[in-house]
């Protein structure tokens, strides 16, 4: 499993750099400068998302399953530093993982708010922990592709933007971690991130092209 995600990794690397991506950062973030980051977004989005690199190392939290492992192998590949846990199986033991590597390694972090089972839009608390925790940005984020491939038989829909598509990101005003609610706004947040690059995509020149399976 490691070697196939290595492999699928080295592929992942070469389909993305032929993409044509634009980012859209609100005005607050630009303001905040290089501080740490905790970037929070849907399942079935964070292909595109593998495209919003700093100069600071990512950290991501990812299952134990099998189909973990392949994941874990070909994010390591694309350069990201990973912590293995999940809300259903060492779920605690991830976050401590993935915090440490936050705090020792002065890096960024991204999660995908409504794993690892779903049910698809709805946020568990993990984003919001982390960066409670750390004091870095909880930023939502969303993302839409002008041409995109959607596993309609998954659970979270993923979606793989073709060859040369254009890929529009859109990065949120921050959420506080601290608040009462966070979790509510972060995903509602997320919510609003999408919309608006779907937005930015059917406004710009071709439209939008969605092909299921």
């Amino acid at each position: 499993m490691r070697v196939l995600g290595f492999v699928l990794g080295l592929v992942v690397r070469v389909w993305m750099a032929t993409w044509r991506v634009r980012v859209t950062e609100h005005a607050s973030l630009v303001a905040a400068g290089e501080g740490a980051r905790i970037l929070a977004f849907f399942h079935g989005t964070q292909l595109a998302f593998h495209l919003v690199r700093r100069d600071r190392p990512t950290a991501v939290l990812v299952s134990h399953s099998r189909d973990g492992e392949l994941q874990a192998a070909a994010l390591r590949c694309l350069g990201f530093r990973v912590a293995r846990g999940s809300s259903s199986r060492g779920g605690a033991r991830g976050l401590a993982s993935l915090l440490r590597i936050l705090r020792t390694e002065a890096a960024d972090g991204a999660f995908a708010v409504d794993g690892p089972r779903g049910p698809y839009g709805r946020a568990k608390p993990g984003a919001v922990l982390a960066a409670r925790r750390t004091g870095a940005l909880l930023v939502p984020a969303g993302c839409a592709s002008s041409r995109v491939h959607v596993l309609e038989r998954a659970w979270d829909r993923f979606q793989i933007p073709w060859p040369f598509a254009r890929v529009q990101i859109v990065l949120g005003a921050p959420v506080d971690p601290c608040s009462d609610g966070a979790t509510a706004e972060l995903e509602a947040s997320i919510e609003a991130c999408n919309r608006a690059a779907r937005d930015a995509v059917q406004t710009s020149r071709g439209g939008l092209l969605t092909v299921g399976s």
